[in-house]
């Protein structure tokens, strides 16, 4: 069995990559795929993220390590996968929010992670899912982390305020995504209607590659910081991050109260070394009510376990923000019932949600 792992590691690693699975998921995967058919009592369980070189995907690969545990693993106790029995998780690349709730709805996703303001416009049905009609099955296992609206825009660019935009070239994110939805919302509190701007619809990378070289002015990104691919992009063209001005951070919070005004670190990355006003939400972890009550149980519990703490940490610095004192904030959706059900355990109050 090893020497089949070594001969076909390399070859399934580049198909994982291309299909957007998390390699470290991969291989546990691939050891399943070789284990004798009676060992195969498995639960496989996707997790929508987004982009890959986004935060949300190098934290969910790390919740989706965790989480596992794949027939056959070593006990927790002798060192082994703390995860859930039987369990094999892997974070999918998605376009994110928009997508995810959508796919969960319709059941190609377990989970998901979703924008705490997406999950309650789909939830009810309101605002940009007017249209669509109202997703009602989705439940929260966990608030995770905080996302910040980043605005780049190149060091030498003329733009210093988001008034700035009119007329220039910017991406606001995959028509499926989060940040194209709060990208709206961040433009007409600024009295910026799309169509003052030339919008593009780019992926995360293909947004950093068109600032580092000219082709487009700017770009929006809702994620927690560092975001990887904004790192690499500043340590090869200087940069600057807009700021998102006090009053209208304020005209965005009276409309919508999942955002909270507060800034992007000095020295988040390469180049930038002041801090940038801006808002953010929570990053919610999503499930769908299908999913058995006793399944979401077992997940809470493996994600709050101490050994849990290390495999977070060195994912992504936004993944120190994820703690269970936080579980419950920022929610917009109701609670699963296995989570519910792990917090009370824990001692938690679950807030009551009325969307």
């Amino acid at each position: 069995m090893i020497e089949q792992l070594r001969r076909f590691s390399r070859s399934g690693w580049l198909i994982a990559r291309r299909r957007g699975i998390a390699a470290p998921v991969f291989m546990g995967v691939l050891l399943i795929g070789l284990l004798p058919a009676q060992a195969q009592d498995i639960k496989y369980f996707r997790i929508g993220t987004a982009a890959t070189t986004g935060t949300y995907f190098q934290i969910g690969a790390a919740i989706a390590n965790v989480i596992s545990k794949a027939p056959g693993s070593r006990d927790c106790e002798r060192g082994g996968s703390c995860g859930v029995p039987g369990l094999v998780a892997v974070a999918q690349a998605t376009q994110g929010s928009v997508e995810n709730v959508g796919s969960i709805s319709a059941g190609r996703l377990d989970a998901a992670f979703v924008q705490s303001d997406v999950a309650y416009w789909a939830f009810t049905g309101t605002g940009l899912f007017k249209n669509r009609g109202a997703m009602p099955q989705l439940r929260a296992i966990a608030s995770l982390f905080p996302e910040t609206v980043h605005i780049a825009v190149r060091a030498e660019s003329t733009i210093a305020t988001l008034r700035d935009l009119k007329g220039k070239r910017v991406a606001i994110g995959e028509k499926e995504s989060g940040t194209i939805v709060d990208a709206r919302l961040i433009l007409e509190a600024a009295g910026i209607a799309e169509r003052d701007i030339k919008t593009e619809n780019l992926r995360l990378a293909q947004a950093a590659q068109s600032l580092g070289n000219g082709s487009i002015d700017a770009f929006f990104l809702i994620a927690g910081y560092p975001v990887p691919a904004i790192s690499e992009l500043a340590s090869t063209t200087p940069i600057r991050l807009l700021p998102v001005p006090r009053d209208i951070a304020q005209k965005v919070k009276r409309r919508f109260n999942f955002f909270e005004e507060t800034t992007v670190p000095p020295a988040s990355y390469p180049g930038i070394d002041g801090a940038t006003p801006t808002v953010s939400i929570s990053a919610l972890w999503l499930v769908s009510a299908d999913v058995p009550d006793d399944l979401v149980y077992a997940i809470t519990k493996a994600l709050w376990r101490d050994s849990t703490r290390k495999v977070l940490d060195n994912s992504h610095p936004m993944a120190s923000r994820i703690r269970l004192g936080q579980a419950l904030e920022g929610a917009s959706v109701p609670f699963h019932p296995g989570a519910e059900r792990f917090y009370r355990e824990s001692g938690m109050t679950i807030p009551e949600i009325r969307p």
